[in-house]
């Protein structure tokens, strides 16, 4: 975790001209550094740049990342092979407190697996209170590990007031995310949060989102539909991403509601 944060600042401090051998406003490219969100759709930017890396299976990608730092793709790849297995515990854990098979989700709902990161670099901002580091929205993957440094940033919606979660050292913060909403048919769910900036210090955060295969079809799953009728129809992984893109940061953002059944 140490070296994962010392990377990516590291990463952040290199000059500019090094940086941008990264950048991309091509959301479908597996590396890419970018800023805001989306800015082929969005009027306003959001006061955050990011390198993404797509990083599971770790061997079709690695060869992408930035080779500068020198020790960036060895460093990366121990930190992503580490947090996908503290993921595949916690998704193991979340299948049987649902009275499902231990190997449930991570056999039969999410396909092969994706797995991907950002690498988020906040500065500081002369006028925090006109913009967001990121607004809020729901994450559209299964399952959500946040690394974060010692400044606070990340807020999390708890009934109609925004709490500010403080960063304690040595710790993850895990999102729930909204395919683990629909195959849990509701008894999960997806938290709505969003990053603010302050005009004094930068911000460092590394989320790594896991996430079904493109190709995976998600829907509740069958055991939790015998009670309870099914609240989302089918749809394939890759649909609903495309949806979420499209769609933006709002704060409505999460697309759920486009695959819900109306029982």
């Amino acid at each position: 975790m140490e070296n994962m944060m010392r990377i990516a600042r590291e990463f952040f401090r290199l000059p500019e001209d090094e940086r941008m051998k990264m950048y991309s406003s091509d959301v479908s490219k597996t590396t890419r550094l970018s800023t805001s969100f989306n800015v082929n759709t969005e009027k306003v930017a959001n006061w955050r740049d990011y390198l993404r890396l797509h990083c599971y299976p770790l061997q079709d990608y690695i060869n992408e990342w930035p080779s500068n730092p020198p020790t960036f793709r060895e460093e990366v790849a121990e930190y992503c092979s580490e947090a996908r297995g503290v993921v595949v515990r916690l998704v193991e854990a979340i299948s049987e407190s649902l009275g499902l098979e231990k190997e449930y989700i991570t056999s039969e709902a999410i396909g092969k697996h994706g797995q991907h990161m950002a690498l988020n670099y906040y500065p500081p901002c002369p006028q925090p209170e006109l913009t967001y580091g990121l607004p809020a929205h729901t994450d559209p993957n299964l399952i959500t590990l946040l690394l974060q440094d010692d400044v606070p940033g990340l807020q999390v919606l708890q009934g109609q007031k925004w709490v500010a979660i403080q960063p304690i050292p040595n710790t993850f913060i895990v999102n729930i995310g909204d395919q683990m909403q629909v195959i849990s048919n509701g008894r999960y769910k997806s938290v709505l949060h969003r990053a603010v900036v302050n005009c004094q210090q930068e911000r460092i955060s590394i989320p790594t989102f896991y996430c079904p295969s493109p190709d995976a079809v998600i829907k509740p799953a069958p055991k939790l539909v015998t009670d309870f009728p099914a609240l989302y129809k089918s749809y394939t992984y890759a649909e609903y991403y495309s949806k979420f893109w499209d769609k933006g940061l709002k704060a409505d953002s999460s697309a759920l509601h486009l695959f819900k059944i109306n029982n």
